[in-house]
């Protein structure tokens, strides 16, 4: 316990981590100013209280599943990812490590736990996720527009500007030549600022 103490009175005054010890009796028996500020919503201590009652219904057994499994590991720190109530309807999520406590004679005394909240770096992640669907689906779909740019549209520009060339090459007075002329500039132009566009697609 003694090296629990120092760590105790070290990350006493800690504005970003949280320390706690829970009893074999499943309550708090010391919970760290900082916890105690952002997780007691009656303005009193937690100490002596039920652990669960900062927790999201659903990660009790989070916390008895990775408390079992620190007896069966005594020296370890285990990780345990817990959501607790922010004291307006919701929670926050916090990242912790528990290591299991003995006393001189090797009889458990309960769990030490370290944590701080994460809420920040999960909402962020999400984020991101969110944006790498979005340019994954719009990629798919530049991906798709350069097909039909190149496969649809290219196939009747072709034609025309085949027959156009057909056209200009005939027996024609100069007015229909004229206008030959502008429709093959126009459709090379076309042809240009669709390769341009394949290629931005590509």
């Amino acid at each position: 316990m003694k090296g629990v103490d120092q760590l105790i009175r070290l990350l006493e005054g800690s504005s970003f981590y949280y320390s706690l010890i829970i009893g074999m009796d499943n309550r708090y028996v010391y919970v760290s100013p900082h916890y105690n500020r952002n997780f007691d919503f009656l303005n009193e201590s937690l100490v002596g209280k039920p652990f669960y009652i900062t927790l999201h219904p659903d990660d009790i057994k989070i916390c008895q599943q990775v408390g079992g499994r620190c007896f069966e590991n005594p020296g370890k720190l285990l990780p345990a990812t817990l959501r607790k109530h922010d004291g307006k309807g919701g929670f926050v999520v916090t990242q912790w490590e528990l290591k299991a406590l003995f006393d001189d004679d090797n009889n458990p005394l309960g769990i030490f736990c370290v944590g701080h909240n994460i809420t920040e770096q999960i909402d962020i992640t999400h984020q991101l996720d969110d944006a790498k669907a979005e340019i994954e689906n719009k990629t798919g779909k530049l991906n798709e527009i350069g097909f039909l740019q190149s496969h649809l549209v290219r196939k009747p520009l072709a034609n025309i500007m085949g027959l156009s060339g057909i056209i200009q090459n005939m027996d024609i007075d100069q007015n229909l030549l004229s206008i030959t002329t502008m429709l093959i500039d126009s459709a090379n132009e076309l042809d240009r600022a669709i390769k341009s566009i394949s290629e931005k697609t590509n």
